[in-house]
């Protein structure tokens, strides 16, 4: 088994793979059904197996996720479904869940909405972590619903479909915490988005107009809607809108309009209170 891992790692690394290895680990586990401690125990896959795999390999090293090969993700401490038509959720995200988590942690019931919850991974996290919220999630995409209903069965949940412009008119002036990770990326910047994500992330989940900064307007109108006086917003945004972020939101009127990094030291979200 070690040996066709080594070999698996190899082929990745010479496709560009990020991580070669730790992907032909990931991969061997789906295919065995095993844990990642069992694959060091494990003997050599059979040669109808071992077929199975090259395939796996393969499609990995065309450029296929490794999520999609899969068909799940880990955000936090929750497990999601993914794959083609929903947007395959980032390590990078799960810092604007911490920061969430840690602003509602003795709050008795706090009220919470995400807004473009695409595969549900923030909606999920908070709810496993905040047991005692009320978290309504919202998403515009057909595709992308049909992951979140999924992956919120049995949260307590509610997921909505809708799109972020006039999300929820019903909790407007009662929200605690409105949470987002948009779409942020200009179009322009089409070109330079790597092929992996390009092909493969929905354009919906994605782009959002010249600037990439469309669907953030939009999102600070709603949540000032949605939030009650000194509610929360935290929104993830790209390296680059570090800056224009925070005056879009500062020009919008918000309150203690602060930029955070994740734990690459890269800026990547923004939080603000409701005046």
């Amino acid at each position: 088994m070690q040996q066709q891992l080594r070999a698996a790692a190899v082929e990745l690394a010479a496709a560009g793979c990020p991580a070669p290895a730790a992907e032909a680990r990931v991969l061997a586990c789906h295919l065995l059904g095993l844990d990642p401690g069992q694959l060091v125990l494990a003997p050599a896959m059979t040669p109808e197996v071992h077929e199975r795999y090259r395939e796996l390999l393969r499609r990995r090293a065309g450029g296929a996720p490794v999520q999609h090969l899969t068909g799940e993700a880990w955000f936090r401490h929750v497990r999601l479904e993914v794959g083609p038509g929903v947007f395959v959720p980032r390590p990078e995200t799960e810092v604007v869940v911490g920061w969430a988590v840690q602003q509602l942690a003795g709050a008795p019931a706090p009220l919470v909405v995400d807004l473009c919850t695409g595969s549900g991974a923030i909606a999920k996290a908070l709810a496993d972590e905040l047991p005692r919220a009320r978290v309504h999630a919202v998403e515009l995409s057909e595709e992308a619903l049909a992951y979140a209903e999924r992956n919120l069965a049995g949260t307590g949940v509610a997921l909505h479909a809708g799109d972020l412009a006039d999300a929820l008119p019903e909790l407007d002036g009662t929200v605690d915490l409105v949470v987002s990770n948009p779409p942020y990326i200009p179009l322009e910047a089409w070109e330079s988005v790597a092929a992996e994500v390009r092909d493969h992330d929905p354009e919906l989940a994605l782009f959002s107009g010249l600037d990439g900064l469309d669907a953030m307007r939009t999102l600070s109108a709603t949540a000032r809607r949605l939030l009650r006086p000194g509610g929360l917003l935290a929104a993830e945004h790209a390296e680059v809108q570090e800056h224009s972020v925070v005056e879009l939101f500062v020009a919008d009127g918000w309150q203690q309009v602060r930029d955070h990094r994740d734990l690459n030291g890269r800026p990547r979200f923004v939080t603000a209170t409701r005046g």
